[in-house]
């Protein structure tokens, strides 16, 4: 027999004999006028019994069942005894581990078990009704508690005594009924306790889901194992105190944190339970009736939560500082809980761990075991761009655990593509993916600045062999990426040169979404930008500040409380850019514009100047794609004569494609200068009509 079969053996006999007892002390109180014969539990119409009635009064039909032999002499004594007995054994019934998790006084108890009786035994509720000489109260009350119990204690009723505070009993308490004569229920949660059933309050299950171990199985990263151990034997240290300690895990990965949690819990037998502040009600009364249940469970269920509050709104912050505030005054469990959801509350009672992504050298080994040895080859280009948790890379594998180019020759681009695929949800919340399609050959820049382009991706292919191989990551705390400034007029290929140098790399380009980052409410624009480098970094993304005057502007003098807010953005920004380990790229209109501490910082500064003629035709010979048909007459040296920028040449080709398709033709030289016309007048800039004409002669057709 184990253990808990065993327990669950001595919790029954418990119980059994607590009743037994019940019944016992309640048949001793029965009144003479109830016309239930005690000694041999028949009823005595005649009034010929042990004990004589003035007038015979037959019970109403809810209690002729009642029958009770009469007790030996000393038998009660006995019932006790065994009680004690049984309450010795370890560990003890479930009745006593509730008394002593949640405070309660011996009557505190006996009124407690009074109230399971009448659910777990259904003569009791009739005895009930007997005692109280009125069949209309065949339920247990504090009255009838204070008249059967020996020591009686009035605090039993206070709101702050245990049977009230933890929501032990329901008083059913109508119109002008006292609160001593009102009736009192179990709990249905607590009568399953004492049964031996132990699980989550189903009133606070909709609020929580299991933490599941997204690894089970497999062993953690050694520095994750070491964080690990350090926050066990931090949570099992005597505290001197009944309350948890709440731990703060510090990291931008959440899914090591969660991981590293719910790795405590199991060495210390608990279930993490994770608590979303979404879910927190926002009615107040509601909320401290959640938050009072919630601490019973924690008393009660070897359980621990981890507070999730990711994607916590600014408005719900008040919220999120009630319930900490609250709950940890009551707590038994441990708590983790996010560096970005900690408040005040938390910071001043919580120990702070730090959990990163395991290494680059344990995600290599990680990757290995996931897909074999054959994948070393691309490991240290991988580990060098990406960084992923421990799951994460255990989720990418099995993606591609089918692929057969892989399983041919081990060195599949589907394993790159995938690791690209799997950073793109942290980063499309807050940016804008761009679809790369332009190449090297599609770009017309000055040798320099097409030099200077090439050098960027250098920097990128090389990152490994240059910061790791040769030791500079070892000698060098910041200004492991690359950040450069792009500046020039509108159209001249800035963004396009963002895409070349995305698709030469094979990373994916972010354009920032200014409305997504920024934030009325104080703080946020810092924290959205945090959770952009966070997720750039380990995604090996390239960001692209198009205007970027408008966040890396100029610091201004301080004569209000907008100007030092402004100002801290701009600082929190300059951090964050030399922290950043990827590519930035700043684009701008106005290099004069920036602040003069983000141009000292940055590693490139190309200017993008407008095209001359040569450069223009150069644009117009290769704008057209090689598939668009097109007539023999097409005068690329006339039309490299309009002072025009790459970008309008480019929405020249497409609108004159359009004029051809609808006429049916290739695309033709006074198509193309009919085109251009419209984009002279779009961008109201002076233009002669006769110098959009185009006349084929009779020579020019053959």
């Amino acid at each position: 027999m184990n253990d808990l079969t065993n327990w669950d053996k001595n919790n029954e006999a418990y119980l059994s004999e607590l009743m037994r007892w019940l019944k016992l002390s309640l048949r001793e109180m029965i009144p003479e006028q109830s016309g239930v014969n005690v000694q041999n539990g028949q009823e005595n119409d005649s009034g010929r019994g042990w004990f004589k009635r003035a007038k015979t009064v037959r019970p109403p039909k809810p209690t002729a069942h009642l029958r009770l032999s009469a007790p030996e002499v000393g038998e009660i004594d006995q019932i006790k005894e065994r009680i004690n007995e049984l309450s010795e054994e370890s560990p003890p019934p479930a009745m006593l581990m509730l008394a002593r998790n949640l405070g309660l006084s011996k009557f505190e108890q006996q009124v407690l078990a009074l109230c399971i009786a009448q659910e777990l035994d259904t003569q009791i509720p009739g005895y009930c009704a007997l005692v109280q000489d009125d069949m209309r109260k065949d339920f247990a009350s504090f009255a009838l508690a204070f008249s059967m119990f020996e020591e009686p204690d009035w605090a039993a009723l206070s709101p702050q005594g245990p049977l009230r505070f933890w929501r032990l009993l329901e008083i059913v308490q109508q119109g002008t009924t006292t609160l001593t004569s009102a009736a009192l229920k179990a709990d249905e949660r607590i009568l399953n306790y004492i049964k031996g059933l132990n699980y989550l309050d189903s009133r606070i299950t909709p609020m929580l889901h299991p933490l599941v171990d997204a690894s089970a199985g497999q062993s953690l990263p050694v520095s994750h194992q070491k964080v690990t151990q350090r926050i066990v034997n931090y949570l099992r240290a005597p505290s001197g105190t009944d309350q948890m300690r709440p731990v703060r895990l510090q990291g931008s990965d959440s899914e090591s944190k969660r991981q590293v949690a719910v790795r405590v819990c199991s060495s210390l037998g608990l279930q993490a339970y994770v608590l979303p502040i979404g879910q927190l009600p926002g009615n107040p009364d509601d909320l401290e009736q959640f938050i009072r249940l919630l601490q019973r469970e924690s008393l009660l269920m070897p359980l621990a939560l981890f507070i999730d509050a990711g994607e916590i709104d600014p408005s719900e912050k008040q919220l999120l500082a009630r319930f900490t505030q609250r709950f940890f005054q009551d707590n038994a469990c441990p708590v983790f809980m996010d560096e970005d959801a900690a408040n005040e509350t938390f910071l001043s009672q919580a120990r702070v761990f730090e959990v990163q992504k395991p290494t680059a050298d344990e995600q290599s080994l990680l990757w290995s075991e996931a897909l074999g040895d054959e994948v070393q080859k691309q490991l240290p280009q991988i580990t060098e761009q990406f960084s992923f948790s421990q799951s994460e890379i255990q989720r990418i594998a099995g993606w591609i655990q089918d692929d057969h180019q892989y399983q041919e020759n081990g060195h599949s681009p589907a394993l790159w593509q995938n690791c690209r695929h799997a950073t793109r949800s942290g980063m499309e919340k807050l940016a804008r993916r761009i679809d790369t399609k332009a190449t090297w050959k599609d770009i017309v820049l000055p040798e320099q600045q097409t030099t200077l382009l090439q050098q960027i991706a250098q920097q990128i292919f090389n990152r490994k062999r240059v910061f790791g191989d040769w030791g500079f990551r070892e000698k060098m705390n910041r200004g492991l990426g690359i950040s450069a400034l792009f500046h020039g007029e509108s159209g001249v290929g800035k963004t396009m040169a963002a895409e070349v140098i995305a698709n030469a790399c094979k990373l994916d380009l972010y354009t920032i979404d200014l409305s997504a980052v920024t934030s009325k409410y104080i703080g946020e624009t810092e924290k959205n930008l945090r959770k952009l480098f966070d997720a750039a970094q380990d995604s090996g993304a390239i960001l692209f500040f198009d205007e970027a005057d408008a966040l890396f502007g100029k610091r201004s003098e301080v004569k209000d409380s907008h100007d030092r807010y402004a100002n801290t953005q701009i600082d929190y920004l300059l951090q964050r850019m030399e922290q950043f380990n990827g590519l930035s790229i700043l684009a701008t209109n106005m290099k004069n514009a920036l602040d003069k501490a983000f141009t000292r910082r940055l590693s490139f500064i190309i200017d993008f100047p407008f095209p001359d003629s040569g450069l223009r035709y150069e644009i117009w010979h290769r704008v057209f794609p090689e598939q668009t048909p097109l007539g023999p007459n097409i005068d690329y040296k006339r039309l490299a004569n309009f002072n025009l920028a790459g970008g309008s040449i480019h929405n020249i080709a497409v609108n004159a494609a359009f004029l051809a398709a609808g006429e049916d033709t290739e695309v033709t030289m006074r198509q193309i200068l009919d085109a251009t016309l419209t984009e002279f007048r779009k961008l109201e800039k002076p233009a002669k009509e006769t110098a959009f004409q185009w006349q084929e002669t009779l020579e020019a057709v053959k």
